[in-house]
């Protein structure tokens, strides 16, 4: 069960935006995410509680932002239902989407299991909501996914097996690397992973 902290950058400039301190693991019937998003001084800021079912399919989402919160999955497309910080209001929302994505490297992680694209295929492309902090607004966008190539680090115990992957947004015509090792992210626009207590779990 891998558990560590990523920090979180802006990745335009680099400005340091916090931490998230995660745990996760994979079973039988999929995969889980869960973590504390903190502030530069070490407030807490967030949390996330993902839940993906064997074929990267999000069964369950959980997200927390400066009092926002929202709830989805993979429902008719996906569905979700956010509430506003004085929780006296509850908006529910539906788009023909296959996944979500958001600031958390979980979606990374989530969306390379859902797509699983191989060394020189076409980019395949998603549709995903987009919830980020601070509000957690969701945004309707498409990326294309491209698996790049697939290296092998020696280490004490067993090679670390890093995918690598060319994440672009259609919208924007931006293209980015994303390194993934198992159910870790190693490093992302945005993403460095600065401590990790145990190796990389690996999916069947």
């Amino acid at each position: 069960m891998p558990r560590g902290r990523y920090s979180l950058h802006d990745p335009h400039d680099r400005t340091h935006l916090g931490d998230e301190h995660f745990q996760c693991a994979t079973g039988p019937s999929g995969w889980r995410y869960v973590s504390q998003i903190t502030t530069p001084s070490g407030d807490h800021a967030g949390s996330v509680d993902l839940a993906l079912d064997d074929l990267g399919r999000p069964i369950r989402l959980e997200l927390h932002a400066a009092g926002w919160r929202v709830r989805g999955a993979a429902l008719e497309g996906v569905t979700w239902v956010r509430t506003d910080p004085t929780g006296e209001h509850a908006q529910e929302g539906n788009v023909a989407a296959h996944s979500f994505t958001g600031a958390s490297p979980a979606f990374l992680i989530a969306n390379s299991r859902l797509l699983r694209p191989s060394a020189g295929e076409q980019a395949r492309r998603v549709r995903l909501v987009a919830l980020t902090p601070p509000v957690l607004a969701p945004l309707t966008l498409d990326q294309m996914w491209s698996l790049v190539d697939t290296s092998a680090h020696e280490t004490d115990d067993e090679p670390l097996i890093v995918h690598n992957y060319r994440v672009g947004e259609v919208d924007r015509g931006e293209q980015n690397p994303v390194h993934i090792a198992g159910d870790v992210v190693l490093s992302a626009p945005g993403i460095e992973l600065e401590e990790l207590e145990s190796p990389p779990s690996t999916f069947s």
